[in-house]
């Protein structure tokens, strides 16, 4: 800018006697991105992208391979059809696809605009392998999840470059979305308007998701952080102010546990309920995280209790990614590459951490007891074993994107969360319980924070010089060495032994161990004769080896187990139920009433007579 007022202020004394025409720079020109929700073709949307002029030969668009926060290949190139390039005269220029993702324009410079068709992931069977969360929907006039990964791609080299939104929409239909609408304008007749958005980059743009729907909000304050609810169910069994007192007393427990941690001013929640998992819907359920909000896909069928604490359980983790990856993170994160991702080798962090504090703030904060929270990580003991123990997490997470590593997934919750529990204790061990793992992630966070990324292999030395020496050990024994966690030594340090008690347990699932199986061949439901059933099941009579024909007068098979299990979220103690089941050949109808199904199970319980040492650090672990 110096440059241009000097030499400006130099021709207007050379030339003072004339008049000059001085060029003033022209300012930058966004990538504007228009999604038209309002002219659906068979379930489909027409996207253009339009950038400012190109000064190369030949560019590539892309629509993303994968997106943080999801740790796989998914192709949302896939969903997008009748690819078109149209130069400045409106007409069509040749466009080679390189795959799912890319196509490469070869006349860049007279390139105006890139426009195609995108189908809802939803629709595709099997939801084209996408989890729901990820996905996208497109229900005319009616629903349109934007998961903004699945519709806007961008171009080479321009992934730095502002964006500008347009969206255009159904009148009647609003925007969930932690985006602040920048100018709304009036379509060409009452049905419809268009909101703009204009945002820094293309990462805020697949960053911040969007759900049009009927009006159906509710918003709260949290300290200084404005918290939206966005619900679309689409028989109106939940709402959002149903779900508001939960949520809000789940985001006043975390923000309390966080303490001085404050990295957003608003938060959003978007809330889509599926009523026909499988048919054409969401059929698998979760949440995805972004910087400042997060997509929850949940049935529609679940009743309200087991809603709220399905959604405490599920949003609570993805609240809490805002310590980190989302504050905290590599620059393999940072400096995303959407089609051929780097992965970084601390998900130990991002998923493990996070899911550690989800269950850690529920018990800090007296949303459940002391030992649901044991249970909870006894749970978790006993499902990461079905993975290879002695696989390095470091390695696992750098190389979870291959066939060797992609399946372990899963994991990165379970034993994930379980180094955040051992290095929590650690940590409290060896400072004499006034530090955990809570107060080193404010110490990272510190240190870096959401725009200073740090090198992937300097995390662990860094950790250890914010804490002791000792810490170096516990990573390169449990994190980049092979050495299974030894969690008796660790429980035993909080005063915690093994012990067996009874325990509630769901009537068809024990945990992740489910009491029924399914018979392949003829389509039915069999109770498994290689597990001990629950008392519930006991006192109806029902044994191992008997198939379900129907229950309180409803057929049920394999294909439609889903809805036995959301039914019987809904039963109470006391209902009267009649189960016809078919044992050796015979059909038999059992009657009874609906109890309280409870198993013995392993866990850990505190010992009665600790020491003040292990009950001193056992305080300061959970409640610290």
């Amino acid at each position: 800018m110096k440059k241009i007022l000097m030499g400006v202020a130099t021709a207007s004394l050379l030339f003072a006697c004339k008049t000059q025409n001085v060029t003033q720079p022209q300012p930058e020109q966004p990538i504007v991105a228009s999604i038209n929700l309002v002219d659906v073709e068979n379930d489909k949307v027409w996207v253009t992208v339009d950038p400012d002029k190109f000064t190369v030969e030949t560019t590539t668009f892309n629509i993303p391979r994968t997106v943080p926060g999801t740790y796989s290949e998914d192709n949302y190139g896939k969903f997008a059809e009748d690819f078109k390039a149209i130069d400045y005269k409106g007409n069509e220029i040749p466009v080679t696809k390189v795959d799912d993702n890319s196509y490469t324009i070869a006349n860049a410079k007279d390139l105006d605009k890139v426009m195609y068709l995108v189908n809802d992931s939803f629709d595709w069977e099997n939801e084209g392998g996408v989890y729901s969360m990820a996905g996208t929907n497109i229900l005319k006039d009616e629903n349109f999840l934007l998961n903004l990964h699945g519709f806007v791609g961008y171009f080479d080299q321009m992934k730095e470059k502002k964006f500008r939104l347009e969206i255009l929409r159904p009148s009647d239909l609003i925007a969930g979305t932690s985006l602040t609408i920048d100018k709304t304008i009036a379509g060409k007749d009452a049905n419809s308007k268009t909101d703009i958005y204009n945002l820094d980059r293309y990462f805020e743009v697949i960053d911040n998701p969007i759900m049009y729907s009927s009006p159906d909000t509710t918003s709260f304050m949290v300290q200084d952080m404005q918290v939206l609810v966005s619900v679309y169910s689409p028989n109106k069994k939940h709402t959002a102010q149903s779900l508001k007192p939960e949520m809000e007393k789940m985001i006043r427990g975390q923000k309390k546990f966080l303490g001085d941690i404050n990295s957003t001013d608003k938060y959003a929640i978007l809330v889509y309920l599926s009523d026909s998992p499988g048919e054409g819907n969401a059929g698998n359920f979760g949440a995805l995280e972004h910087h400042t909000s997060t997509v929850v896909v949940m049935p529609e069928s679940m009743e309200a209790e087991a809603l709220d604490k399905s959604m405490t359980d599920i949003v609570s983790h993805e609240f809490f990614h805002i310590i980190t990856p989302l504050g905290i993170h590599s620059n393999e994160v940072h400096y995303f590459d959407y089609n051929d991702p780097k992965m970084s080798q601390h998900l130990w962090m991002y998923e493990g951490v996070t899911e550690y504090f989800a269950n850690l703030f529920q018990v800090n904060q007296g949303l459940i007891n002391n030992q649901e929270f044991y249970n909870r990580m006894v749970e978790k003991i006993n499902t990461s074993k079905r993975f290879d123990d002695t696989v390095p997490f470091t390695v696992m997470s750098k190389n979870i994107l291959d066939d060797e590593y992609k399946d372990s997934y899963y994991n990165v919750y379970l034993k994930g969360a379980l180094i955040g529990m051992a290095l929590d204790i650690r940590l409290r061990e060896l400072s004499g319980g006034k530090m955990g793992i809570l107060n080193l992630m404010k110490k990272l966070n510190s240190k870096y924070g959401k725009d200073r990324p740090f090198e992937d292999d300097n995390l662990i030395p860094v950790i250890v010089e914010l804490t002791y020496p000792e810490i170096q050990e516990f990573f390169d024994t449990y994190v980049s060495g092979s050495t299974p966690i030894p969690y008796d030594e660790f429980f035993d340090k909080v005063g915690l032994k093994e012990d067996e008690i009874m325990n509630e347990v769901g009537f068809f699932i024990k945990g992740q161990t489910p009491y029924i199986t399914g018979n392949q061949q003829t389509m039915e439901i069999v109770f498994r004769d290689n597990i001990e059933l629950n008392t519930f099941l006991k006192e109806l009579g029902i044994k191992g080896g008997d198939t379900i024909k129907s229950i309180n007068g409803t057929e049920y098979n394999i294909q439609n187990v889903y809805d036995l299990i959301m039914a019987s979220q809904s039963w109470s103690e006391g209902d009267d139920i009649t189960m016809t089941i078919t044992r050796d050949g015979e059909e038999m109808k059992l009657e009874g009433k609906i109890t309280t199904p409870m198993d013995s199970q392993k866990t850990y319980v505190e010992i009665q007579n600790a020491d003040g040492d292990q009950i001193e650090l056992r305080n300061a672990w959970l409640k610290g």
